[in-house]
This record gives C-alpha cells, sequence and structure tokens, in this order.
C-alpha cells in the first residue's frame, strides 16, 4: 500500500491532498460482473423475462398514442380552422371520440360554409387555403404568416380594400383625427373594409411594427406608430403647437390612447368603447352563412306521393369495401296498372344518388320496375308486394342516400332521403353484419353465385320488409359473423350463439335454444335459419340473438322485431 502527498497551490491558498493507491499488481482486487457479463453455468440457457406493464405505464402509453393519433386533427383545429372554427364548433370537436366522427365533422364543417353546396367543389373552403398560403408567403416574420395579426385579419375577413402602406416608416403628416402635424413613425399599415358583417361599415384596421423586426401587430392606439412620442417637445400636434395641449397631457389619458387631442375634440371615430368593440368583434370568427342543410327548417306542400318501403342492410366484403343493400317494396294496391295486349302491368322508374355529406356523387344507379299481372290475377295480385334491391359496396363512413320513383302511369312520385352510416369492421373485434329476418333463404346455382337481385354469396336472402309473416310460413333468418379469435391449435373458432324469441311487452320465452359454432374459418361463420311460425300465436315478437366468442371473450347481441298474423 503506498501513500503520496501532493501539494496544490493557488494563489491565496496551499492544498495538501493525500492519494491511497494500490499496487493493483500485489493485491488483486475481484469485483461482481455487471449482468450483462455474467454467463450461464453450464446447461443453463440465458433467458430474458419480460416485466409487465404496471397500470400507470400502460396509460401513459395510450395517451401517447393517443395524441400521436390526434395530431392531425389537432393541426386543423389549431392551425387550419383556428380563426373561422366557432366556440360551439369548438366544443362539439372535443366530445368526438373516433376519428370517422371527426372526418364527418370536418366534411360538415365545411359544408355549412359551402356557397354551393350541390356542386363538388367548395369554393369557402378552396379560398380559405388560399387565404392561408397568401398569408404565409407576404406576412412571416420569424414566424409563420398564419400566426401574424395581418395573417389572421387576411385569413378570416380576405384582402382589405384599401391598404396604406409605410413599410419604412419615417416622415408622417397626421390626420385631424389624430391631432395633425408632423412627426416621424415606425413602420405601419392601415388596412380599410368597406363592409365587414357583424362588425360595420368603414372599418379601418392599424398595424404597427415598433420592433422593427418586420412583425406587424394589431393595434387600438393610433398613436402607437408614432416614433417620438417619448423625445420631448418633438412630433408635436397642431393643437399642441397652438397651445390648446401639452404633450404631457398624452400619458395623462384614460382612453388607452396617447393621443395630442384635446378630449372636447375628439373624433367620434375615436370613441374608446367603439375602438374596443371594433377590436374584440376582429378576433371574432366569422358568421356562418351558409347553415346545414340538416338545421334549416323548409315548408312545403306534397301530394301524388307514391308509397315505398326502404331497408338498408350491410355485409362486409373486405375490411375497405361494405355491400349496402338498398331494398325497396311497393304495394301493388299503391300502383296504376295498365292494359295492353291482354296484359295488365304497373311500371315504376327508380333513380338514386349516394353522396357524401359534402354532396361529393359516390354513384347513381337507375332502375325500371315492372309489375306484369295477367288480367284474371289482377284482384289477386293487388294483395300483393312488389320487391326490387340494388346493391352497391361503399367504403366505411357517412354518406346521404336518395332515392326518387315514379309511377310512370299514375304519375305519383316518391322523393325518399336518408343517412347511410356504413359500419366500420374491426379485424381485432367480433362484429356482424346487419340481421336480415326474411321470407327467401335458399341456394342459387352455381352460375348464379354472387350475382343478381338478392344474392348474398352463394345464398339468396330475400328481405321481409314489413317484418311480418304469417303463421303459415316460414320466417328466415341470415346473419354473417366476423372476426371469431382463432384457437391456437387447430385455428378454429370456439363459441356459441344462444336464439332466444320473446313476446314484446313481456319477458316470455316462446323460444330459447343454444348451438355451437361450427366453421373451418374464424374469420367469417354465416348464420342462415328457416323458423316455422305454426305454434306461435298472433302478436308482435323481438328476436335475441347472443353470440359469443369463447377465445377472445367477446360478445355480440344482435335483436329483430317481427309479427306473426
Amino acid at each position: 500500500m503506498l501513500l503520496h502527498k501532493v501539494v496544490v497551490m493557488t494563489s491565496s491558498r496551499v492544498w495538501i491532498v493525500s492519494i491511497l493507491t494500490a499496487a493493483l499488481t500485489s493485491y488483486p482486487v475481484n469485483l461482481p460482473a455487471s449482468p450483462q457479463d455474467q454467463k450461464p453455468a453450464a446447461g443453463e440457457e440465458k433467458q430474458t423475462v419480460a416485466k409487465p406493464l404496471t397500470e400507470k405505464e400502460r396509460k401513459r402509453r395510450e395517451k401517447a398514442l393517443r395524441k400521436e393519433l390526434e395530431t392531425p386533427y389537432k393541426k386543423w383545429l389549431n392551425e387550419d380552422v383556428v380563426y373561422i372554427i366557432t366556440d360551439e364548433e369548438r366544443k362539439s370537436f372535443h366530445q368526438l371520440n373516433t376519428d370517422e366522427e371527426r372526418e364527418q365533422f370536418i366534411e360538415q364543417f365545411w359544408l355549412r360554409r359551402d356557397p354551393t353546396p350541390d356542386t363538388a367543389e367548395n369554393e369557402y373552403k378552396e379560398e380559405h387555403y388560399r387565404r392561408i398560403a397568401y398569408a404565409n408567403d407576404h406576412f412571416a416574420s420569424g414566424i409563420p404568416g398564419w400566426k401574424t395579426d395581418r395573417g389572421r385579419i387576411y385569413i378570416t375577413f380576405g384582402p382589405p380594400d384599401e391598404i396604406e402602406s409605410h413599410p419604412s416608416g419615417g416622415s408622417y403628416n397626421r390626420p385631424m383625427s389624430e391631432g395633425g402635424g408632423e412627426t416621424s413613425t415606425y413602420p405601419f399599415e392601415q388596412w380599410r373594409y368597406r363592409y365587414l358583417e357583424g362588425i360595420g361599415t368603414n372599418v379601418m384596421l392599424e398595424f404597427v411594427d415598433t420592433t422593427m423586426s418586420g412583425e406587424f401587430h394589431l393595434t387600438m392606439d393610433p398613436s402607437e406608430k408614432d416614433a417620438l412620442l417619448y423625445t420631448p417637445n418633438a412630433g408635436l400636434t397642431l393643437y399642441e403647437q397652438m397651445g390648446l395641449s401639452s404633450k404631457n397631457d398624452r400619458f395623462d389619458r384614460s382612453d388607452g390612447t396617447h393621443l395630442g387631442v384635446p378630449t372636447d375634440m375628439m373624433d367620434a371615430s375615436m370613441n374608446e368603447f367603439t375602438r374596443l368593440e371594433q377590436f374584440a368583434n376582429v378576433q371574432k370568427p366569422p358568421p356562418v352563412k351558409f347553415k346545414d342543410l340538416e338545421a334549416m327548417v323548409t315548408s312545403h306542400v306534397t301530394y301524388n306521393i307514391l308509397p315505398m318501403k326502404v331497408e338498408t342492410d350491410y355485409i362486409r366484403v373486405t375490411n375497405a369495401s361494405v355491400l349496402t343493400n338498398l331494398t325497396l317494396q311497393f304495394e301493388n294496391k299503391d300502383l296504376e296498372f295498365q292494359s295492353k295486349e291482354g296484359v295488365q302491368k304497373a311500371v315504376v322508374n327508380v333513380f338514386g344518388r349516394i353522396t357524401t355529406m359534402s354532396r361529393r356523387i359516390v354513384t347513381t344507379f337507375e332502375h325500371t320496375v315492372e309489375v306484369p299481372v295477367v288480367a284474371q290475377m289482377l284482384a289477386e295480385e293487388m294483395k300483393r308486394s312488389s320487391i326490387w334491391q340494388e346493391s352497391v359496396p361503399l367504403a366505411p363512413g357517412m354518406y346521404r342516400l336518395n332515392i326518387v320513383c315514379k309511377d310512370v302511369v299514375a304519375g305519383t312520385v316518391n322523393n325518399y332521403e336518408a343517412a347511410l352510416n356504413v359500419p366500420r369492421f374491426d379485424d381485432e373485434k367480433l362484429s356482424s353484419s346487419s340481421l336480415i329476418l326474411a321470407d327467401v333463404i335458399e341456394k342459387v346455382p352455381t352460375k348464379q353465385i354472387g350475382a343478381g337481385q338478392f344474392v348474398v354469396g352463394t345464398t339468396k336472402v330475400r328481405p321481409r320488409i314489413s317484418d311480418s309473416f304469417r303463421q303459415d310460413e316460414k320466417m328466415g333468418i341470415y346473419l354473417q359473423l366476423y372476426n371469431f379469435g382463432p384457437d391456437e391449435k387447430t385455428q378454429k373458432p370456439n363459441g356459441t350463439i344462444q336464439y332466444e324469441i320473446v313476446k314484446a311487452g313481456s319477458t316470455e320465452k316462446v323460444l330459447d335454444f343454444s348451438e355451437a359454432i361450427n366453421g373451418n374459418s374464424a374469420s367469417q361463420i354465416t348464420v342462415e335459419k328457416l323458423l316455422p311460425l305454426q305454434s306461435m300465436a298472433p302478436g308482435k315478437y323481438e328476436l335475441k340473438m347472443r353470440v359469443t366468442d369463447k377465445n377472445r371473450n367477446q360478445t355480440l347481441t344482435p335483436t329483430a322485431s317481427f309479427t306473426v298474423t
């Protein structure tokens, strides 16, 4: 063991430091190996044990992920429309939970402001983004142009009708409303709008660059641009030159300005309350000119209505495509039959259009429904109904459906409008198609698979739109189930389906049985049942199904109501 003394001298003190050193060659030291250096014993394998996440850590990661996913919508809210969105709209947007809801909100947001909602173009939206681009090109000053005061006013209200620009400041002759006289100014601009809705006419806005950095800010004080304001006896107003006021009086004012004008000679436009009101109003988003179509109330007289029933069913094709079946039903007694060559015939022309909520056309369809009847059978045929179906593949989302039907003979018309909420099917979540109650469920020939009206895959499924069945009929039950969790070994689904029918308004069970899920694929299970109704008394019933995925411990409870006559 060696002991060394080292003397360390500074300008004011002398330090004696003792250093103890060890001759490592004579006295070896055994240190424990680090976890990375430790090797497993013979016959053992090195294992890595993953610690489960704590609840706090899991929530932190979920919060971080949520923030990451919300980024584009946060940018839209806090940058793209920050100046034009109303407080009510902002509050509603914060209450949305899914990206689909946010997308629908954004579509509606622009639709409310579209001056021509029936066209594909949205002139308001295009002009808004043009203004943002212009602001970024012309008003940037260390910060993006859209963040500056000039950028905000330009984006909100558009280009002014007149601009008086003093980009370098310098000598300036004041108008009498500011006291007159000559002074020197900072760079400033005055924007004049002939009219701004909700604010008034001849609106004057002034921007001043007091820091000489190129960043002009909106001011309420016309004297803020005066570079000689704090220089004694310099840049005097005419009132001060004539002795009607003193420059010192400028700093005793209580109206928020430093104008060199006697209070009793102030112009009405310089009134402090007028300026405050204008300043507050230009901070508000502009009023919405074109209200949402759903919010508008109109009165109209309708006549010659053609009665019609419409049912919409959704069946998954892929994750990005959903087959939307639109089924129309007409009662034959409501149609006008015309005799031609010994045959009675009713003809209905059908035109349909599906658009996005912003009125962009997705698809259109048209068809002629003909109901030919032998004259001798007309009375019996009048007791029946005619049904027609159009199948349209759509991406998940919200759409607007318009169907116009016209009885060619009678001239009666029906204009049907409804929203289509096409569902999104999550791969990790047990889900189902629409539960269809049908009067026909039967296999189709090989050549007709996937083609023709009412055909779903290999089966013809004709919905009973009225949901009313006679006792001597069989009620068809059609349902597709998606995304069962596959068994780790067999890769097959493991679950049950429980069927329960109760009388409406009571808990009396008319039918109650269960069956195991049978199928080779966990991605899709199809339920096709024909239920005899002889044993059911006339009345209203409710079908309740309970689908259980035992592998993932998930449950679905589709229901449907029907009537037995």
